[in-house]
């Protein structure tokens, strides 16, 4: 019998736990306001997991872990037909383009993000019905259930406290404090933290430079904030937004502004010798 539910009388720390104490194989599904998120288990084990539309495309999941740049993937995708995603894998460790280590860590993070962002649901219909599991063509790797949990429990507490800092990430943009380059050059940045630099502009929201970077709300918001602390940003509103878009404009995401090209073009440069 498939155990059902809602999130409000029983968490998604709980099922995790429930998952993992009880050692259970099968397909949690978890239907939310917006999205529809499943995850895959064996004995106990988080193995597989997609959310929304998105079915969790090995190309997609390595051109989100910065390992394949969006033209490779787009071209991969297109090649690639029919191909299963471990055929997929074999052929791309084959040509050089990733080692078998990218894979494992890009499915790895791509599992890990659906789970975290599944810990900030506090409604949702679920269901879990035992023994069933993902097609064998996808990539299965084992994830241990009780430093996730963990690491969400955390996260749950840093979200409220980055949420009171930062509230809004749809009105807000960022613009460079004085003198960036000199200020970039002492400080130690992610890969993360590098491509969200290169999306600084005065029209881009910080929600839009979120999602071209394939980020959820707290991934940004810890980043954002961290940047905020060091000084290297400011917060601004961005251009236009109290007037309508001119020129047949659609709200995408701007390069960055010729006032800071030179740097952000250096900082590209970097992110791609990464």
């Amino acid at each position: 019998m498939a155990l059902k539910g809602n999130l409000r009388d029983f968490s998604t720390t709980q099922l995790l736990n429930l998952v993992n104490l009880a050692r259970k194989t099968g397909l949690l599904v978890i239907q939310g306001q917006t999205d529809t998120a499943r995850l895959y288990f064996r004995e106990g084990k988080l193995i597989h997991a997609n959310i929304g539309n998105a079915d969790g495309h090995l190309a997609d999941m390595l051109l989100k872990a910065g390992k394949l740049s969006a033209e490779q993937a787009q071209m991969i995708q297109t090649r690639a037909g029919m191909q299963s995603d471990k055929q997929l894998g074999l052929a791309l460790m084959s040509a050089g383009y990733v080692t078998q280590e990218d894979i494992v860590q890009s499915v790895k993070k791509h599992m890990l993000d659906i789970v975290y962002t599944l810990f900030s649901w506090n409604q949702g219909d679920f269901q879990f019905d035992q023994n069933l599991l993902p097609s064998d063509d996808r990539i299965a790797v084992p994830i241990n259930l009780e430093n996730v949990i963990m690491e969400g429990s955390r996260r749950i507490q840093e979200s409220e406290q980055l949420q009171d800092e930062l509230p809004d990430l749809t009105s807000v943009a960022l613009r460079f404090t004085d003198n960036p380059d000199a200020r970039l050059r002492n400080v130690n940045l992610s890969v993360e933290e590098w491509r969200v630099i290169s999306f600084i502009n005065p029209r881009n929201t910080i929600k839009q430079i979120a999602q071209s970077n394939g980020m959820d709300d707290f991934q940004i918001r810890k980043i954002v904030y961290g940047m905020l602390q060091a000084g290297l940003v400011e917060l601004a509103r961005p251009e236009g937004m109290a007037a309508p878009a001119v020129g047949g404009r659609r709200g995408g995401v701007e390069k960055p502004p010729a006032v800071k090209r030179s740097v952000v073009e250096r900082l590209i440069t970097r992110i791609k010798r990464i």
